[in-house]
């Protein structure tokens, strides 16, 4: 509430998966004027080498990204979809996304965009070949638009069935 207080520009809440109940902080996040979400940050790890005994990381502990996340991340879109989609609140999913299969399955969850990150520093075309990608896969599945992906998860559940776990 406080950044908004303070500015008339979009206002994008980056959200971690380190925590309990991510559909929670969503919801705190857009009663707060939150104009869109991103969803996840790294999660928490670390690395010990075992010759020494020491850490690897400088500080103990650091940000796990990369393929790794990408299941993790799709739940928390999912969750934060939950919340955040019947408002029309955009959705940026990230984590692990490497192809356009994988930025596919985060519009399905919930994303309404997707961000790259680590796929940046193996290719710099990644975005280019993801975007190409999904062109082809909304083409040999007759979907007229991206936001037709969106949220369409189908679960198998009914709207007042939760989902478990």
């Amino acid at each position: 509430a406080a950044c908004r207080a303070v500015t008339d520009k979009p206002l994008i809440t980056k959200l971690s998966p380190n925590q309990t109940d991510i559909a929670v902080n969503a919801r705190v996040c857009i009663d707060a004027g939150s104009d869109g979400l991103a969803v996840i940050n790294t999660l928490m790890g670390m690395a010990i080498d075992i010759e020494t005994g020491r850490p690897i990381i400088g500080n103990v502990q650091g940000g796990l990204s990369g393929p790794a996340i990408r299941p993790i991340a799709l739940l928390k879109v999912h969750q934060v979809y939950r919340e955040a989609g019947p408002q029309n609140i955009p959705i940026i999913g990230q984590g692990g996304i490497q192809t356009a299969d994988d930025a596919i399955e985060f519009l399905l969850a919930g994303a309404t965009t997707i961000g790259l990150g680590t796929a940046l520093f193996y290719d710099p075309m990644a975005a280019k070949k993801i975007n190409a990608g999904i062109q082809s896969y909304l083409q040999r599945h007759d979907i007229a638009t991206v936001s037709d992906l969106v949220g369409n998860l189908d679960t198998g559940a009914t709207e007042d069935q939760p989902l478990s776990g």
